[in-house]
């Protein structure tokens, strides 16, 4: 029999206001069985450093998902006639406590290595990458990240602390979860407390691309450049928002001035194609701070184009212009 895959609820059969709460209105799934792709949300905000709020993330994403359909037109992709792709609803995190809530979405995301499925994640803030690395490194060893961002998030430390969302990838190579010559961070700007700050991450081998270099061009050459570096090993996309400029994505916790643009946000996605991802989330959506929802809404395209550069899924004929 020909397998059915889940389908995103249309527009024209039940209208865009209404229907399904979930991710692009997919069917909610109580188990990842059967799954090749699963949206996960994470309701966190306890290890934000600035403006809180986004333990509102997933919700409103998925809110702003409704209006995305199912083929992509620009490059062809097909990903609801390729995987099977499900909503598996939140992680439980504990309000209260930022340490118990790692410990949660490590155990959550540990659980679902039993199963053959790419886990997309809707933030939620930063902190929430060190944990599902640690769960994903359980079933894969180090990882490749391309980690798109306004900042290292290389901290040592904030306000004394080890874990928070700035800090989540100097915990990464201390644990050993990351391939650090298979490493990239793009789009990082703004000050820092010295001059150094942003060599941390290039001295264990990181390769650095600071937003300056990205200004005033196209990202697919970079792309090109990343996907060589990345190879076959298994990659893991972890992209804030607040990496956008905040004329495109006000909604977000740590807004920098001079970011990406939406359309070089299409293009860094859209040029993981062909790599071995294992997993890719996208964080730090605030949606108290944008009540337009547009942040919301870009993040959810973002996610969608992240599902369809997920290894397996098959291209229609491209439209060429």
């Amino acid at each position: 029999m020909e397998k059915v895959y889940n389908q995103p609820q249309g527009g024209n059969e039940m209208p865009r206001f209404a229907g399904r709460g979930t991710m692009l209105r997919l069917p909610f799934c109580d188990s990842p069985a059967g799954l090749d792709a699963a949206f996960v949300g994470i309701p966190l905000d306890v290890g934000t450093s600035q403006r809180a709020g986004t333990r509102y993330g997933p919700r409103n994403i998925r809110n702003e998902s409704v209006m995305i359909r199912p083929y992509n037109m620009a490059t062809g992709a097909a990903p609801f006639d390729s995987l099977q792709v499900g909503d598996i609803g939140d992680v439980p995190i504990n309000t209260y406590s930022l340490l118990k809530s790692v410990d949660i979405i490590e155990d959550f995301y540990t659980r679902l290595n039993d199963w053959p499925l790419i886990p997309l994640t809707l933030g939620g803030d930063h902190t929430l990458t060190l944990p599902i690395l640690r769960a994903l490194a359980k079933k894969h060893g180090p990882v490749g990240l391309i980690h798109v961002d306004a900042h290292t998030d290389t901290n040592d430390d904030m306000f004394g602390e080890k874990i928070a969302h700035g800090t989540t990838f100097r915990r990464a190579v201390g644990e050993g979860l990351l391939d650090c010559q298979r490493v990239v961070q793009i789009g990082q700007r703004a000050q820092g407390y010295a001059s150094g700050d942003f060599q941390w991450g290039v001295d264990q081998g990181f390769r650095l691309i600071p937003v300056e270099q990205c200004w005033h061009k196209s990202l697919s050459p970079l792309m090109a450049e990343v996907r060589q570096l990345m190879g076959a090993g298994p990659v893991y996309l972890s992209y804030d928002i607040d990496s956008i400029d905040p004329a495109w994505a006000p909604g977000t916790g740590t807004p920098e001035v001079g970011g990406l643009s939406a359309i070089q946000a299409l293009e860094i996605v859209r040029g993981c194609r062909g790599l071995n991802l294992i997993g890719c989330d996208l964080v730090e959506v605030s949606p108290p701070y944008d009540i337009s929802g547009m942040t919301a809404q870009l993040g959810a395209n973002l996610l969608y184009e992240m599902l369809c550069v997920l290894p397996g899924v098959r291209y229609q004929g491209e439209t060429r212009l």
